[in-house]
């Protein structure tokens, strides 16, 4: 009987010491209060505070360049060394790939600075764009998406209200590919020279289509031909859209070989761009082979929206 006794007040105390969920919690309390001691102690801990600040970069804050007009800010990065020290504890030796690191946003963001058309994402963005216009071109666009599909990356495709009007259906199928669309005015007048009210006539005509077939609500608009004056880019915004223009232009529709317009576009590519294109024969049998050669060089394609976000791009 006494034997009994010992034995369940030895089960009793593994219980209240180690089942018991109340004790286990205080007991896990108390092991991470004692964690950063034990933590700062360590060589590797404070190897990794000490060669934090060589692999931060200071965030960019958005601005208003006199050529480029409104550039986005981008992202910086600092160590999170509480991360880093777990990545690495188990070794016990530093290892920057290990590494784990948090953003820091800029104090100047694209919506802070006055109304300014975008040609060019932040050049420290190791990204671009394609803005594809479409207002015609349409037995091109399914070998098009087919393309940009295979090699698993979404555009932006901006959308004339007008052709939208008249093919709901395409312009369904390039949002459900996974395409971000924009607005590309209702019937591609040159905005340079209409009033704010047609301006914003043809603007709120094509959001409406726009939204009526996809579901969408245009935040990009990009006008017709690039023609623009200071009026249209503060009625967009006032729309709560941004004007958007380029900086590599494959000129497709004069009917380039395939060679012409890639040697254009990856001449004059880099961190930002933002590459013009329509719907084209040139650009179908050209889209292929670009999409590889810019990949060779290290950057990632993505919409609009992505390209001028802040998120850094490692």
């Amino acid at each position: 009987m006494k034997k009994v006794f010992i034995l369940i007040s030895i089960c009793l105390a593994v219980w209240i010491t180690v089942g018991n969920p109340y004790v286990n919690k205080y007991l896990t309390i108390l092991k991470e209060a004692a964690l950063p001691a034990a933590k700062e102690s360590d060589p590797l801990y404070q190897s990794i505070i000490k060669k934090a600040p060589t692999y931060e970069i200071p965030p960019k804050d958005a601005t208003i360049d006199k050529v480029w007009k409104a550039i986005p800010g981008y992202n910086g990065r600092e160590v999170d060394v509480a991360a880093s020290y777990k990545n690495m504890k188990h070794k016990g030796v530093f290892n920057e790939k290990k590494l784990v690191f948090t953003q820091r946003i800029p104090k100047v963001h694209l919506k802070d600075l006055p109304p300014s058309p975008i040609y060019k994402g932040n050049p420290d963005k190791p990204m671009v764009t394609f803005i594809i216009n479409v207002a015609w071109g349409n037995e091109y666009l399914s070998e098009m998406l087919a393309i940009l599909k295979k090699h698993n990356i979404s555009v932006s495709f901006f959308l004339e209200g007008n052709w939208v009007k008249k093919n709901p259906d395409l312009a369904k199928m390039i949002v459900s590919s996974g395409h971000e669309v924009g607005n590309h005015s209702y019937s591609h007048p040159d905005m340079k020279q209409l009033t704010a009210d047609r301006a914003r006539e043809q603007m709120v005509r094509t959001n409406e289509i726009i939204e009526a077939a996809t579901g969408e609500k245009c935040v990009w608009f990009a006008p017709p031909s690039g023609s623009y004056r200071d009026e249209t880019i503060k009625v967009a915004d006032e729309l709560k859209m941004m004007t958007v223009m380029w900086t590599v232009d494959t000129v497709d529709w004069r009917k380039p070989s395939p060679d012409v317009l890639i040697n254009r576009v990856i001449s004059k590519i880099g961190n930002g761009s933002m590459v013009l294109m329509h719907p084209t024969e040139s650009t179908a049998k050209s889209l292929d082979r670009l999409i590889t050669q810019i990949k060779q060089k290290n950057l990632e394609i993505g919409t609009v929206s992505e390209l001028l976000s802040e998120e850094r791009v490692e």
